[in-house]
């Protein structure tokens, strides 16, 4: 049997602020919806399409997600999807979820927002074309 490839990567916000959680294992579990915006074209008119994913990270990452993010901040995730099946009021149920591998805070903090930062002035760059021999790799 051929090996799959179950990799997903998104980038979207936070739809509510992320639930930390300890397994009775005492093991770290966060769960959190990333909201995925995606305009559509229907009969000459532009829609915009909203798809909810819901994530969950263990661990240390379950841990520093909570501490880091919010509502309405932009996230990339990276993980694997997972499909679970249940019997819920005698009714099937199933869900997809992504288990987070690596997220990244897509948002400045604001910390290094107030920092002082020097704009290159325009006329310091030179027209020169680059002489590729001189760079040295």
């Amino acid at each position: 049997m051929a090996k799959s490839i179950n990799e997903v990567v998104i980038l979207g916000n936070l739809v509510r602020d992320p639930e930390l959680r300890t397994t009775q294992n005492g093991a770290s579990v966060c769960t959190f919806t990333v909201a995925l915006n995606r305009n559509v074209k229907v009969n000459d008119e532009w829609s915009e399409e909203v798809t909810y994913v819901d994530c969950v990270a263990w661990a240390d990452l379950a841990e520093k997600i909570t501490g880091n993010l919010e509502k309405g901040k932009p996230v990339s995730v990276v993980g694997r999807l997972k499909s679970s099946t249940w019997e819920q009021d005698g009714k099937k149920r199933s869900k997809l979820e992504v288990i987070v591998n690596q997220i990244v805070f897509l948002e400045r903090p604001q910390k290094l927002d107030s920092m002082p930062h020097k704009d290159v002035p325009l006329e310091d760059i030179s027209d020169e074309p680059i002489n590729l021999s001189e760079i040295p790799f």
